[in-house]
């Protein structure tokens, strides 16, 4: 179910879109459609119109200006004006009033520009671009106005466009875990670099690293192509679910895993990171994903080390202690990094 939040925020930008002297008779058909869609699209639409108008009273207001005429951009008064432009009243009474206008007028401003200053369009969108990111060590869940949810991993971007032929995410950094709602005429494609992977009604996960990509499927079928490709051409790759591909500097691996293995990669969902017969420095950098402090290695003689288990991305201190205890590795702290050597 897409969130109030999530179609408020696209109602606001229709209204930016509107306002910006951009508009078009494309734009407005594209308005309209969006619309008769839902009841809720039109009632946080005309909600927002509402509130789009009195921000512009409120700066005609603050300028000094009568009634409901509000000035072309660029022409807001300033300070001084306002004062001069003020009914004549007590000085004490009118020291009272220039900080309320201040602030009536600053706080409309900026209510327009952070909302105009979200929207992005592409050539064709019938909405506008949105991005989201995380944080390092943050993952966050993401309602898509088609009803779609993505979960977004550690240090992960990714940029919504929705045309009237598909539902495009590019994912410009990290990973993201989505479960796409069903739409056979508008297909789900997410693109990462040179590859994009392209679902109609489906649960899988995309990572990107430079380059490189895997791709997770729990559910459903995707299929694995070059950017920018039709599903016609004969590279194409059809990944069932329990498929994991990895596609690298050396090509593409494909594996077909029982899916509470495959589902193992997904881990970072719930908080772990499961590691089997990993070499110690690969587990080192797939925990740096998740964390600011930092783990080296920086004896090459333990890189190799074999690890396995179910560990806590959150806890990098407990991981550093099981690693000290059970292998032969000295750790030593400096600043925000932990060093590790052979012992």
């Amino acid at each position: 179910m897409v969130s109030s939040r999530q179609i408020e925020h696209i109602a606001a930008a229709w209204l930016a879109r509107r306002d910006s002297g951009r508009w078009s008779a494309a734009d407005e058909a594209s308005l309209d459609e969006w619309l008769a869609d839902a009841t809720a699209h039109k009632v946080a639409f005309l909600r927002l119109e509402a509130a789009w108008r009195e921000a512009g009273r409120l700066q005609a207001l603050g300028a000094g200006l009568s009634g409901d005429r509000v000035p072309p951009p660029g022409r807001w008064a300033q300070p001084h004006e306002v004062e001069l432009a003020a009914p004549s009243v007590s000085r004490r009474r009118h020291t009272r009033r220039r900080p309320l206008l201040r602030w009536l007028t600053g706080a409309a401003a900026v209510a327009v520009l952070a909302v105009a200053g979200t929207v992005s369009w592409q050539r064709g969108g019938i909405e506008p671009v949105v991005q989201y990111d995380t944080a390092v060590g943050q993952l966050s869940e993401v309602s898509l106005s088609d009803g779609s949810q993505a979960t977004l991993s550690s240090d992960s971007r990714i940029r919504v466009a929705w045309t009237r032929n598909r539902r495009q995410i590019d994912l410009e950094r990290g990973e993201a875990y989505f479960h796409v709602a069903k739409n056979p005429g508008k297909p789900f494609v997410v693109e990462a670099g040179k590859r994009q992977v392209v679902a109609v009604g489906t649960r899988f996960a995309v990572r990107r690293d430079g380059d490189a990509l895997r791709v997770v499927v729990t559910e459903g079928v995707v299929r694995l192509e070059p950017a920018g490709a039709d599903g016609k051409g004969s590279l194409s790759t059809l990944l069932p679910a329990g498929s994991v591909a990895q596609l690298d500097g050396n090509g593409l691996l494909v594996r077909s895993l029982p899916l509470a293995q495959a589902k193992r990669y997904l881990d970072w969902r719930d908080g772990y990171v499961s590691f089997h017969d990993t070499p110690l420095a690969s587990a080192v950098m797939e925990l740096n994903r998740y964390s600011v402090r930092k783990i080296v290695v920086v004896d090459p003689a333990i890189a190799h080390l074999p690890l396995g288990g179910h560990f806590r991305w959150s806890n990098t201190q407990a991981f550093v202690n099981l690693l000290t205890a059970a292998f032969p590795v000295r750790a030593v702290q400096q600043g925000n990094q932990v060093l590790l050597y052979a012992r």
